[in-house]
């Protein structure tokens, strides 16, 4: 595809889909946008905003409109998540729907310039006719669509920070975020504040040192978990083979027995035995995990959630772009060392949320774990397929 005499290449397939929605529009000459509120319905949008004005409590004005490049009439430009400029430390972005911006707008004069001054630029006239198109279009959508493998054409595809960041997939395939960037924002500015803040508790530069080291130790996966896990693993090496269930739990009460661990510890461990064993055979139904195949570590978890931590303290703007790729090389490289390949570590990065978020239902969250797999191991597309685990 060719602008002018310069070859340009999407970066991401929305900004394919755009390119193509505004050049079917312009050949037929007919104005009509459905299409490209279509694709614009269905991606998240972004802000930039000063970081200054993002920091002021309660803040959510629009930003100040500029003069369209195109059109030369003041609009408020938009970015799609692969057009967003390179990481600032003092600009950031928020993220908006086509709805969200619909229902905020502040006056008829302003238009929407999507990716300005871009290939795959597009401007919106925002009277509140066209404002009610918009929200017509965001409803027969659906709005952003989760669960999706989104590769970044201008970000790693091969190497070790294209291996660090794939091992990142299966929560940037959750998120319906470019698996290979390492970049600007994760969610955006607030969402990945946020989201450090309620889920990882963290706050602060020295809180996320903190997290990141227990992440690269692999201090987060369940204990309980580890020492079952442990036990098997000792026990099999044993054996020469792998034990039965009945082998698997007598192990478990003698290492336990050994540190001198209570009653309650005991049986603990032994459920979880017992759920690890559940949802093996499960996985073995459903083509995670091959015939007589089992997890030995999940560490897994803690390696893959690794990159999408750090990408969001650099959204938050915890982090610098070399710290956080140091991070990732990090992530990989652990990995490669626990895991003999892409199927291993997938697997046990799925079954160790299902044993923490599941609670044994094989209901939603299996069934995305599930699905994660399958689109990271089978899908030509996955960096599973294109990037050698070793």
């Amino acid at each position: 595809m060719t602008t002018g005499t310069t070859a340009w290449a999407p970066p991401t397939e929305t900004e394919q889909l755009l390119y193509e929605a505004r050049e079917a529009r312009e050949a037929s000459a007919s104005g009509v946008r459905g299409a490209e509120l279509a694709v614009l319905s269905r991606a998240p949008l972004f802000l930039t905003l000063p970081r200054l004005h993002a920091d002021t409590p309660g803040f959510r004005a629009l930003p100040a409109s500029v003069k369209d490049p195109e059109t030369g009439k003041p609009s408020l430009p938009v970015f799609t998540a692969g057009m967003l400029p390179p990481w600032n430390p003092e600009w950031v972005h928020r993220s908006v729907t086509l709805a969200e911006l619909a229902q905020e707008w502040p006056n008829d004069r302003w238009r929407l310039a999507v990716n300005p001054g871009s290939p795959c630029a597009i401007t919106l006239e925002a009277r509140r006719s066209h404002r009610q198109a918009w929200l017509r279009a965001a409803a027969d959508t659906g709005g952003p669509r989760r669960g999706l493998l989104v590769t970044h054409t201008g970000g790693p595809l091969q190497g070790s920070l294209a291996h660090g960041l794939a091992c990142g997939a299966h929560l940037s395939v959750h998120n319906s975020v470019a698996w290979n960037e390492l970049g600007t924002t994760y969610f955006d500015y607030f969402r990945d504040a946020a989201t450090l803040r309620g889920i990882w508790r963290v706050t602060n530069r020295a809180g996320f040192l903190d997290k990141l080291d227990a992440l690269c130790n692999a201090m987060l996966c369940g204990r309980e978990e580890a020492i079952a896990l442990t036990a098997r693993t000792g026990l099999t090496d044993r054996l020469g083979r792998s034990p039965s269930h009945e082998e698997w739990l007598d192990a478990v009460t003698r290492a336990l027995l050994v540190r001198r661990a209570d009653t309650e510890t005991v049986e603990e461990v032994r459920a979880t035995a017992g759920r690890i064993a559940c949802y093996e055979e499960r996985f073995r139904a459903d083509g995670v995990l091959g015939a007589g195949e089992r997890v030995d570590s999940l560490s897994a978890f803690d390696y893959g959630r690794i990159v999408a931590f750090v990408r969001m303290a650099l959204g938050a703007r915890l982090c610098a772009p070399q710290e956080a790729e140091q991070a990732v090389l990090t992530a990989g490289r652990l990995s490669r060392q626990r895991y003999a390949s892409w199927g291993a570590f997938s697997a046990a990065y799925s079954l160790a949320r299902v044993l923490a978020f599941d609670e044994d239902e094989f209901g939603q969250t299996y069934q995305e774990s599930v699905a994660q797999h399958r689109i990271l191991t089978q899908d030509q597309k996955s960096p599973c397929r294109s990037v050698p685990w070793s």
